[in-house]
């Protein structure tokens, strides 16, 4: 699978949005013991006791935006995969996972560090192009089949 230069160029997305969702899962983690927010009693009173046992609206945002990532992210990677054995063209290919990736970089920063709007939801919608555009070409490529 790997000599097939589409499949390798997903395969490197891919692995940098699946690094870049671990990034966010340590920073979410690292905001939560720098401002004392924990989700689970325990944690609390292992670092302090239960009155930490509480939420923190910029952990709440971190959180939000990893979960944002996996329901965007998951659904690139099964598209992507099944989209690099359709047969396209390495230039078109390689489109659609930059855009994906850079817009899904993009949201990112808006979203840790709450860039004015619109700049997180442009680059949502922006990101979604390319995952309906794999999509339709996938659905075209087995339509004869259904």
């Amino acid at each position: 699978m790997l000599r097939n230069s589409v499949f390798s160029c997903f395969v490197f997305y891919g692995v940098l949005l699946v690094l870049k969702m671990y990034i966010i899962a340590v920073i979410t983690g690292q905001i939560r013991l720098r401002k004392k927010a924990f989700a689970n009693p325990e944690d609390a009173l292992r670092h302090g006791g239960l009155q930490y046992h509480r939420e923190d609206p910029y952990v709440e945002r971190c959180r939000r935006a990893h979960i944002n990532d996996m329901e965007n992210i998951f659904p690139f990677l099964f598209l992507g995969a099944i989209y690099s054995m359709t047969g396209p063209s390495l230039w078109v290919a390689r489109l659609h996972f930059l855009v994906f990736f850079i817009c899904r970089v993009l949201h990112s920063f808006a979203y840790l560090l709450a860039l004015q709007a619109p700049t997180r939801s442009v680059a949502y919608t922006v990101a979604q192009i390319p995952c309906v555009s794999m999509a339709v070409q996938i659905l075209m490529a087995v339509i004869s089949y259904a």
